[in-house]
C-alpha cells in the first residue's frame, strides 16, 4: 500500500485530493495538513510513502517545507503539486529535494499515476514542466562541477529523470538493467554531492 500525506492550505483542495487518492485500491491518504509547521511535526512519525506539497502557502511555503522535511525524513518522496509553472519555482523546488513536479490542473488519473511513479523511484513531471527542464539542458552550462566528471551514460540517465521517466523506462531506453540505472544514479549523487534526483537535476543543469 502506498501511503500519502497532503500539505495544502486550501481545505477544499485537501478534501478533493484526498478523495482522488482514496479511490485507488493501492493508495491511501493517511493525513492532510493546512500548514507546513504542523506537517513537519507529524509527518516524520507517520512516515508516508509520498508527500503531495503545495508551494504557495500561508506562513512557511512549500519549498522551505520540502527542504526541512527532506532533512527530517530523507527517504520520503515529495511531489510538488502546484499552480506555478515558472522556471524559478521549478528549480527552487527541485534544489530543495522535490522528487517530482505536477501542475494542479493535471487530471486525477495523472495525479494517481504520478504518485505511483514517484513511489517507485521515478521523477514525474507535467509535460510543460518537463519541457522547461529539458530546455535547460540545451541552454544552460553546468555549474558547480566539471561536466567531464559525469559520463555520457550518467548524463543520459539524468536526462531521462528530467523527462519524468521511471527507472524501468530509463533502463529500457538505454537497453540496460534497472540495477545498472540505479548504479549510474548512485554515482551521479556521489559526484554532485546530492541526495535526490531533484537536487541532481537542479545542481547540474540550472542556469
Amino acid at each position: 500500500m502506498i501511503t500519502v500525506s497532503i500539505i495544502d492550505d486550501d481545505p477544499e483542495v485537501l478534501e478533493n485530493i484526498a478523495k482522488y487518492v482514496n479511490t485507488a485500491r493501492d493508495l491511501r491518504c493517511v493525513s492532510a495538513y493546512q500548514s507546513a509547521a504542523e506537517a513537519l511535526k507529524r509527518i516524520p512519525q507517520e512516515n508516508p510513502t509520498v508527500v503531495l506539497m503545495d508551494i504557495n502557502m500561508t506562513g512557511m511555503n512549500g519549498i522551505e517545507c520540502t527542504r526541512k522535511l527532506k532533512t527530517l525524513v530523507p527517504a520520503v518522496n515529495i511531489l510538488m503539486l502546484t499552480v506555478f509553472d515558472d522556471s524559478d519555482q521549478i528549480f527552487q523546488a527541485l534544489a530543495s529535494g522535490a522528487n517530482g513536479y505536477l501542475l494542479k490542473r493535471s487530471s486525477p488519473e495523472k495525479l494517481l499515476e504520478a504518485i505511483r511513479e514517484v513511489s517507485q523511484g521515478g521523477s514525474p513531471m507535467s509535460a510543460p514542466i518537463a519541457r522547461k527542464v529539458v530546455r535547460s539542458f540545451q541552454i544552460a552550462p553546468p555549474r558547480g562541477t566539471d561536466p567531464t566528471e559525469l559520463s555520457q551514460r550518467e548524463q543520459e540517465v539524468l536526462q531521462g529523470l528530467a523527462q519524468g521517466l521511471a527507472y524501468k523506462q530509463i533502463a529500457d531506453q538505454l537497453n540496460v538493467s534497472i540495477h545498472t540505472v540505479r548504479n549510474y544514479i548512485r554515482r551521479v549523487y556521489e559526484k554532485l554531492h546530492v541526495h535526490s534526483s531533484g537536487e541532481a537535476l537542479a545542481k547540474y543543469y540550472r542556469s
